[in-house]
């Protein structure tokens, strides 16, 4: 067995507004260069609902498949399966959990699992992603953090 990434983090926003962002605004902080085209202008777009998929547009309107929703429980977890620039039957699978820590703070974890799928280029491939999230999630914590201080009233 591949041990599946795991990864943890708090922002400062309420859960729903983790999800939303999440799954609603990806295009709001997903980096262009951690796409299949890197177009400007582009949009990353998650059809909310299990079967649903996960996909990049281009303005010129080409898509390009990510993903496919397995799980979608509103505003706690999100599960899907994860193919973005490799076969639909080397599929990994990513699972989010989105848990209220009140007062304005949600803790964020993902698990990202089934390298084993891949053979002997799971490895190599979870490496590649653990990259990978490593380069997009300081974009969505910041934004999260700066959108919901824009939500906040004024005093």
């Amino acid at each position: 067995m591949i041990e599946p990434l795991r990864m943890a983090f708090d922002v400062q926003c309420p859960v729903e507004h983790a999800f939303d962002l999440w799954t609603q605004r990806p295009s709001s902080w997903w980096p262009v260069n951690h796409t299949v085209t890197a177009e400007r202008g582009l949009q990353v777009i998650f059809e909310g609902r299990p079967g649903g998929r996960i996909f990049e547009r281009t303005p010129s309107g080409r898509e390009v498949d990510w993903g496919e929703i397995t799980v979608w429980d509103p505003p706690r977890r999100l599960s899907y399966l994860w193919y973005i620039r490799t076969d639909r039957s080397d599929a990994t699978e990513v699972e989010i959990r989105f848990n209220d820590q009140g007062a304005d703070h949600t803790r964020v974890e993902i698990e990202h699992r089934g390298w084993e799928r891949l053979g002997g280029r799971g490895p190599g491939w979870r490496d590649a992603n653990r990259s990978g999230w490593n380069g997009v999630l300081p974009d969505y914590i910041a934004v999260c953090s700066s959108m919901a201080s824009l939500d906040r009233p004024s005093a």
